[in-house]
């Protein structure tokens, strides 16, 4: 049996598997994001022993957190560029992970490998053009157009799309170190403890941080209706999996849209066009292991 190695590079934490898809994950590790010294040190540890242990993999993806060049002929393909986690700015990811190993490596953002997962197994089986937007830590979104991913001059920065903000009815300038009020500035986890003073998953259901906070995501959705055209949204990370954000979100995108769009899909039909990952927390790990095996 050919077996894949798949990371996922998140803010907080990297999850490394081996197996071969949706079904078939025979080893998994978790380990903190510290420097890049010791957490690919832990990283290259655990995939050595796999291989004693199962034989050797054929490849290993990657899908990391950002921003990442991507671009293949430049001299820093598969690094971490300008990061606010400033450790790893400039980081060799790719690289360091290949040549520890000596296993070929594919790397794109978490974003774009966890919308390959949904598009190979989950909610957006059967789509060609769809966004994963995932909203915890940070907020990203990975889009593919006609059956590609999209990538580009970068790679979609949809987090730090810049939304309408009323400072009168929301006073919080933003948690964003670059843009302060973009998308992720106002409505990421961090943005959330901030304001409120306490964690996402601290806060009741009947807290206001939730209409708000589905204001703010509905505002973000409605931008990539309309630049983008998606057959379907699929909404995931640390803050969606308070699930009472997703119909509250449906209402607002609704409202804002205020009847321009008039498709069956999104009229009739929006809980299921805005969606939650049927792979669940699953996606980003088994996006890497489908980017592995993409590039045979």
């Amino acid at each position: 049996m050919t077996l894949w190695g798949g990371i996922e590079g998140g803010g907080n934490k990297f999850v490394c598997a081996v197996g071969t898809g949706l079904g078939n994950i025979v080893s998994e590790a978790i380990f903190d994001t510290l420097t890049p010294e010791v957490t690919i040190g832990q990283i290259v540890n655990f995939f050595t022993e796999q291989q004693q242990h199962l034989g050797p993999l054929k490849g290993i993806g990657i899908g990391s957190f950002g921003p990442i060049d991507l671009h293949p002929n430049s001299p820093t393909f598969g690094s971490i560029t300008t990061s606010p986690k400033l450790d790893w700015a400039q980081t060799d990811l790719a690289g360091m992970i290949k040549n520890s190993l000596h296993v070929p490596v594919a790397i794109d953002t978490d974003v774009n490998a966890a919308a390959i997962a949904e598009n190979k197994w989950g909610a957006a089986k059967g789509l060609d053009t769809f966004i994963y937007l995932t909203v915890g830590t940070g907020i990203g979104g990975g889009a593919m157009i006609n059956g590609e991913l999209v990538h580009g001059l970068l790679h979609p920065e949809m987090g730090h799309i810049m939304v309408p903000h009323d400072f009168a009815k929301d006073p919080f300038t933003g948690n964003c170190e670059f843009h302060h009020n973009c998308l992720e500035g106002l409505a990421s986890g961090p943005a959330i403890e901030k304001r409120w003073g306490g964690k996402a998953d601290e806060l009741s259901n009947d807290h206001p941080a939730w209409s708000l906070e589905a204001e703010y995501l509905a505002l973000g959705v409605v931008n990539y209706i309309y630049t983008i055209s998606p057959q379907r949204i699929i909404m995931g990370g640390g803050v969606m999996r308070r699930t009472q954000l997703f119909p509250l979100i449906c209402q607002n995108v609704l409202d804002m849209l205020n009847g321009y769009i008039q498709l069956p899909e999104i009229v009739k039909s929006i809980n299921d066009y805005v969606v939650p990952p049927a792979l669940g927390s699953k996606a980003g790990v088994l996006g890497a292991i489908a980017l592995a095996r993409r590039m045979f």
